[in-house]
Formats: structure tokens, C-alpha cells, sequence
């Protein structure tokens, strides 16, 4: 399978990207945010293969993860977003698919938001959209945690391709605050997005099923998608998955039918 990959520069941001496979007439890629602290490989890549059977694949390194080195403005879904845009530009790619996972997720959205006419369908998986989707306890945790609070599978990943001293730390405080200083979004808002959109979420997630089915009534005309499991098993995340892929097998058949239809 063709594989090819390179740097879009964008404000100072060199974003990391991957294509996987040929372009599929007919069809736009399909492009892949990761969650926080993932690269690619640990968030995708059991999912490329088979997603890159029927399309083409774009995937992302938001800045501070994996190849793409952070700078000194803060993360944010928006600002990130522009740094997908740049990607997209230097690919010559007017129109895509999104599927973005956690954090991930709410640059999906940004995307879809800023850009209306770049994002055809839209999956928001394990994400959320408003700060009362999840309880105090998450957000006094998250204001409290540490580095020692990072899952090894991420803090591995890092080292492995930034070994230099401090970046595993400025990846975790950017990660931090990205999620400490998450605005949300107005139902208002939420409803001005054209694309279609599927809202995925595991019945054992970080939301409830009852908020993201929630979620799902805000997005106009979203379809809901609730899957036994946990956060990101059931697209291969290795952190989530530890390797048990039978979620993700049965969970692909559905992200495909509705990239399709």
C-alpha cells in the first residue's frame, strides 16, 4: 500500500502528516485526529489498514505529539484546526472526511465549524462538546494531575521519538491545559454544522451513553453509535486496547457504512 508523508508549516507549526493509499475516485480521504498525548501509531495503527482498503487516509500529529514539535502558543481545538487546514492546502485537498477521537475530537469539530465546506461527514468519537458532560471529579483530577498520571504506552511513544530533555513534560502540560481551558461549545453554535455526523461512544467511555445520545440530538441530524467498551478500544487504541482488537473488528463495519452512505 502507498504510503507517503511530510510537513505542512503553518505559523510557525511544522504539523506531522501521513497519506496511506491511493486516492479512491469518487470518494474524499478520510482524515485521522488522534486523542491526547497519542501519535499515530498508538491511536491508528491497526485502524489505517483497514480503513485504507476503501480510502484514502490522512493522518495528524497535533503539535507537541509525535513528529510535530510544540511551540510556546497554547493547544487549542482552533488553533489546531488551522494547522489542519495548512495540511490540507499543502495537499491540494479541498474536501475531506473526519474522524477525530477525544481531543482529537474537539479539533474535529473546529474543523467542521471553521470550515464547513472542507468537512463532508464528520465522526466524533469519545469526545464531548459542553464542560457538564463530564462530573467536578474529572475536572478537579485533571487540575491536579502529573506526568506520573500518564498512561506508559504515551509516555513511551515520546520518548522513543523525542528523547531530548522536557518535551514529554511540554506535551503533558499542553494536553493539560487543552482540556483544563475547554471552553465548549453553545448548542447554537453545534447547530450550524453542515456535515453529517456520527457520534461514537463506548457504553464504559469517559461520557456517559445518555450524554453522548445527547450530544447526538445537538448535532443536527447526528447518528448515534454506542459500542461495548471502553475509551478508544474499538478503534485499536493501544493504551485502551492492550492489544485485544475484537471491539475494533466489529466496530469498523459501522464507521465504513456510514462514511459510505
Amino acid at each position: 500500500m502507498t504510503f507517503t508523508h511530510g510537513y505542512a508549516d503553518n505559523d510557525g507549526i511544522r504539523m506531522y502528516y501521513e497519506v496511506h493509499g491511493p486516492a479512491v475516485p469518487g470518494q474524499p480521504p478520510l482524515l485521522l485526529i488522534p486523542g491526547g498525548g497519542s501519535t499515530i501509531g498508538t491511536n491508528f495503527a491497526e485502524l489505517i489498514p483497514l480503513l485504507a482498503e476503501r480510502r484514502q487516509v490522512i493522518a495528524v500529529e497535533e503539535e507537541g505529539h509525535g513528529r510535530t514539535q510544540p511551540t510556546s502558543r497554547p493547544l487549542t481545538a482552533e488553533t489546531s484546526a488551522g494547522d489542519l487546514r495548512a495540511v490540507l492546502h499543502r495537499l491540494d485537498v479541498k474536501t475531506v472526511d473526519v474522524l477525530g477521537f477525544s481531543a482529537g475530537g474537539h479539533t474535529a469539530i473546529a474543523l467542521a465549524l471553521g470550515s464547513p465546506a472542507v468537512v463532508r461527514r464528520l465522526i466524533a468519537a469519545s469526545t464531548f462538546v459542553s464542560r457538564d458532560a463530564v462530573p467536578d471529579e474529572f475536572w478537579d483530577g485533571m487540575a491536579k494531575a502529573t506526568l506520573a498520571d500518564m498512561p506508559d504506552t504515551y509516555k513511551d511513544a515520546d520518548r522513543r521519538l523525542n528523547p531530548e530533555p522536557g518535551h514529554l513534560e511540554r506535551l503533558f502540560e499542553l494536553d493539560r491545559r487543552r482540556i483544563l481551558d475547554f471552553p465548549g461549545w453553545s448548542d447554537e453554535q453545534l447547530g450550524t454544522i453542515t456535515a453529517a455526523t456520527l457520534v461514537v461512544s463506548a457504553d464504559r467511555d469517559v461520557v456517559t451513553a445518555e450524554y453522548a445520545a445527547r450530544m447526538a440530538g445537538v448535532l443536527p441530524g447526528a447518528r448515534l453509535l454506542i459500542v461495548p467498551g471502553g475509551h478508544g478500544d474499538y478503534l485499536g487504541e493501544q493504551a485502551a486496547s492492550g492489544g485485544d482488537l475484537r471491539t475494533m473488528h466489529a466496530t469498523v463495519p459501522f464507521l465504513l457504512r456510514f462514511l459510505g452512505e
